[in-house]
């Protein structure tokens, strides 16, 4: 099934994520880099027109671009990942873009409330574990990752691999 997706590219946490990613982490092998999701699923890419674009464009408007760190491990039943600090920005991206497309919540619904995240390994509850513990050594060596959140990226799953489908610039200040 053709997908996308709204995702935060976190490029600052590749040189520490990437190797545990090849092992633990199916979407980096569909072409997915470090991330936090923001919003998944959205509609078929085949449904995103210019109008839809624009749409969401003036949602990603409300939120200004912002500063956050990486330092904390955290782990989902099946899922080892780091957590953004501060969450609310991230929150507040989901919340503008579920405010105008109301017929997508975050994980189709699946879930309660949004726990930002970047995930470095998923799967099975085991892998999940190892992954944490290596993740958390990693961590003590390298201290917190720092990072700048300037864009928003839809990307597109219609082949089997994650692309790129378009890029929001967010604001320096927040819209009035």
């Amino acid at each position: 099934m053709a997908i996308t997706a709204f995702v935060v590219r976190v490029p600052s946490a590749e040189v520490i994520v990437t190797e545990l990613r090849t092992r633990y982490d199916a979407t980096f092998q569909q072409g997915v880099p470090a991330h936090i999701t923001v919003l998944v699923p959205f509609m078929d890419p085949g449904q995103v027109t210019p109008a839809v674009l624009a749409q969401a464009r003036e949602a990603l408007m409300e939120v200004p671009s912002f500063e956050f760190s990486l330092r904390r491990v955290g782990r989902f039943p099946a899922t080892a990942y780091l957590a953004p600090e501060p969450p609310s920005a991230f929150v507040a991206l989901t919340s503008a873009l579920v405010r105008a497309f109301p017929e997508f919540p975050p994980y189709g619904g699946e879930h309660a409330s949004v726990i930002p995240h970047l995930t470095v390994a998923h799967g099975e509850a085991q892998s999940a574990a190892l992954g944490a513990l290596e993740l958390e050594k990693k961590m003590r060596t390298t201290g917190p990752i720092a990072a700048r959140c300037t864009s928003v990226v839809l990307i597109e799953n219609s082949t089997g691999q994650w692309k790129e489908l378009h890029v929001f610039d967010l604001p320096l200040s927040a819209k009035m």
